[in-house]
């Protein structure tokens, strides 16, 4: 029979009850056992919905208290030595203080590094080798789940980030580093879970290798053959689904086929439509193919007629009782549960599932394809209905947007000079020092301001009121920038709930959830915007706010706003028509607030393109035509103002040597990037490259909640200066402050300016 199967369930709840427990767990407002409750309760949630849907292959131990890359560095007992860690079983605060730092009692502790799951903004722990790790199996979460299920009559598939992946990911921290042992280590932790899993009694464990869609040599293919040859021995009794997503395997396919495991998934959605074609021609006999039908990564109803079809020409060529349905990838990218809405436009809404209702979709695939079409024919023809609705309606489309955009011309894409012009012109206007010190762009969003935002949306204070509260709270941070010494300010954003969602309530084409949140990182939730048409701007959505911060200040104040290409990867997407035609069209919504912003006076404009490395291809073939056209979208933004006017942009947790030529030729007058975190490793990009404009390497992991001394800071600064000229270097944070608290904030960037202070009486010292 044909399985309905799900690789993954949004973690956080359909009320982020996890994001609370987790935080007041670190705020010492409640006990470590009122945590787990939580976590108990919203997994035994979680699996019951999932048996209810009628999924077949539930998956555990896709819960996680923050990452699951992480759990998977305290499974192999691979913990830094910083953290002075006394073995045994990995404790949860040793593992909170791996994801966030520490710095209490007398301990001060970085965290370790994060980055961007693949192409997605799901951010991970990235795992830390150093020398003489030695892999240890060190939690029973996967095993204390599996019982957790069983004991509620579920007997779950198992989830595991693969040992290939794991360890492809991995950083090496150090010299000396036995390679071979530690690999070798893990993979005998990996073997000896797979073993105990067996004596519980699972049938299936899912190990996630989704290295398996990136550009890999004869090497990696190689070592993942031995590393399944090996796992496939640990436990013969154990099904073993190897899971691939988030792209195509292209020439990958054969090896992922030749592993000796039960089954291989791979993604079927718009990422790799056709690939189960040339899947069911090489999969050998007894394999099960898992068919990623229905779109993990978005929120649109999936068309039940295409994926019956789809599974019913898989079944012609294996047999059904090969054929898994699944979602592309873990639903952990989607919301929770459309039910949940109550505000979405009706017309919208009816085109949207979450991922509760991702369930039912890949209930009734199954269902159609074991049973035959005539057994759903009454879902097939609604879900047609729907499909034509939203393809015709005229809601979506904009014959003004669209002629706008044929219209654009080369020198809408061209600055007026060149940089080093550029550059004399604004040192000239802006008269900064040496490490000119700026921030990012937010600062802390107290509760008040919550408050207040929250109060205006619903009614219950006006505008005016509304607008006295953002002022205040305006003038408090200009004043705070003023009495520490900062050189370039910011507004502090009180008046945004979010950096792409901000932007969207105020252009057309897009609208947005009460409760489509999703995991970001840890505790961090976002809730993305949805883009269902054609965008443009109907009147200015900054302006009012940069005029009133820069009317409280003598000093530059910054323009803030969101990059196209960071708007495009951090909303829910239109699927009907090509992702660079929709950033394009939100690039000339945000070139008109540019130019609005420089007619007001605002002689700096920060336009954050945080996401442009996370929205690469997977695949370097298909590298080109996105950095052209994400080049083009940043300039068609940022071309339209003066010389004088000096264009900053900012980019987070990324591996900038694939894209650093792009970066470039962006052109923009100021970078700031996230570095600290790394010690500035990111830089040696821009070194190599001989990157030409400004820089702000983060100096202030804004990520933890710890504070970074003057001392830390100057280091960081001088090893950035040793690799980058020091006349470029911009003083600043990693990136925005308004996930942190003030009491965190005031000290730490106290101690930044201190930095910039020290490095400016360093270099005047040096030049006499």
């Amino acid at each position: 029979m044909v399985l309905a199967t799900n690789l993954g369930f949004p973690r956080i709840g359909a009320n982020r009850e996890l994001k609370k427990a987790v935080e007041a767990y670190w705020k010492g407002k409640s006990s470590q056992q009122e945590l787990l409750a939580t976590g108990k309760e919203l997994r035994t949630r979680n699996w019951k919905l999932q048996q209810k849907a009628g999924i077949d292959h539930i998956p555990s131990n896709d819960f996680s208290f923050y990452d699951q890359v992480l759990d998977m560095i305290a499974t192999l007992g691979l913990v830094p030595e910083r953290y002075k860690w006394s073995g045994g079983n990995v404790d949860l605060d040793t593992y909170f203080a791996m994801a966030r730092g520490r710095q209490q009692g007398g301990v001060d502790v970085t965290a370790m590094e994060m980055t961007k799951w693949f192409d997605t903004n799901y951010h991970y722990i990235v795992p830390e080798f150093e020398k003489g790790m030695k892999p240890k199996l060190s939690s029973t979460k996967i095993f204390d789940q599996f019982e957790e299920a069983k004991a509620l009559g579920i007997t779950t598939r198992l989830v595991l980030v693969g040992p290939c992946t794991f360890a492809f990911l991995a950083k090496n921290k150090g010299d000396g580093i036995d390679q071979h042992k530690l690999w070798d280590g893990i993979v005998g932790v990996y073997e000896e879970i797979l073993k105990k899993l067996s004596a519980q009694g699972a049938e299936w464990v899912q190990i996630d290798e989704p290295m398996l869609v990136l550009d890999l040599g004869e090497q990696a293919r190689t070592g993942l053959k031995q590393c399944y040859a090996r796992l496939a021995k640990a436990a013969p009794g154990l099904k073993i689904l190897v899971a691939t997503y988030f792209e195509g395997l292209r020439d990958n396919m054969q090896t992922a086929f030749s592993l000796p495991v039960a089954g291989v998934h791979i993604d079927c959605s718009n990422r790799a439509p056709h690939q189960y074609k040339d899947a069911v021609s090489i999969i050998p006999e007894g394999m099960v193919l898992s068919l990623g039908l229905v779109d993990g990564r978005n929120i649109w109803k999936n068309n039940i007629h295409q994926s019956v079809e789809i599974a019913e020409f898989v079944e012609s060529h294996i047999g059904k009782d090969r054929v898994m349905i699944a979602p592309s990838c873990s639903l952990l990218h989607t919301p929770v549960d459309l039910a949940h809405e109550d505000a979405l436009d009706p017309a919208i809404k009816k085109w949207m599932a979450y991922a509760t209702q991702k369930l039912d979709e890949i209930a009734l695939i199954k269902k159609g394809a074991e049973k035959g079409r005539a057994a759903i024919q009454k879902e097939i023809e609604a879900s047609d209905d729907v499909q034509e609705d939203r393809r015709t309606s005229k809601r979506i489309h904009s014959d003004a947007v669209k002629k706008r955009v044929a219209a654009i011309t080369p020198d809408m894409k061209k600055r007026k000079s060149p940089f080093a012009q550029r550059q004399k012109i604004q040192r000239a206007a802006l008269k900064l020092p040496a490490f000119p010190t700026t921030s990012i762009g937010s600062f802390p969003q107290t509760q008040e301001i919550r408050k207040a935002r929250a109060d205006f949306k619903a009614g219950t204070i006006d505008k005016a009121a509304y607008n006295t509260a953002m002022e205040k709270e305006i003038r408090h941070v200009v004043k705070y920038q003023e009495d520490i010494g900062i050189d370039v300010f910011v507004h502090g954003e009180p008046e945004r709930n979010d950096m792409v969602e901000y932007f969207g309530e105020q252009l057309s084409g897009f609208t947005f959830s009460k409760n489509g949140w999703v995991q970001s990182y840890g505790s961090r939730c976002v809730k993305p915007p949805i883009i269902f048409g054609d965008v443009s701007r109907p009147e200015p959505m900054t302006v009012e706010w940069s005029k009133y911060a820069q009317s409280q200040t003598k000093k530059v104040m910054k323009g803030m706003l969101t990059g196209p290409i960071t708007i495009l990867q951090w909303s829910f997407v239109r699927d009907d028509q090509p992702r660079s035609d929709t950033s394009r069209q939100i690039a000339l919504a945000i070139r008109d607030e540019v130019a609005d912003l420089e007619k007001a006076g605002i002689k700096i404009i920060q336009i954050d393109e945080a996401a442009i490395r996370e929205g690469l291809p997977l695949r370097k073939e298909d590298w080109k035509q996105y950095l052209k056209n994400a080049v083009e979208d940043f300039r068609i933004t940022s071309c339209c103002v003066a010389d004088t006017t000096q264009i900053h942009t900012h980019m987070c947790y990324s591996e900038f040597n694939d894209i650093i030529g792009a970066i470039g030729d962006m052109d923009a007058d100021v970078i700031s990037i996230e570095t600290s975190r790394s010690h500035m490793e990111l830089l040696d990009a821009f070194v190599e490259y001989k990157y030409p404009n400004e820089i702000g390497p983060g100096v202030y992991d804004i990520h933890s909640p710890r504070v970074p001394g003057t001392d830390e800071m100057v280091a960081l600064l001088e090893t950035a200066a040793k690799v980058i000229d020091p006349d470029l270097l911009w003083v600043n944070p990693d990136c925005g402050l308004k996930t942190r608290g003030w009491a965190e904030v005031e000290p730490a960037l106290k101690n930044m300016v201190e930095a910039a202070q020290i490095m400016r009486r360093k270099a005047k010292s040096a030049a006499a």
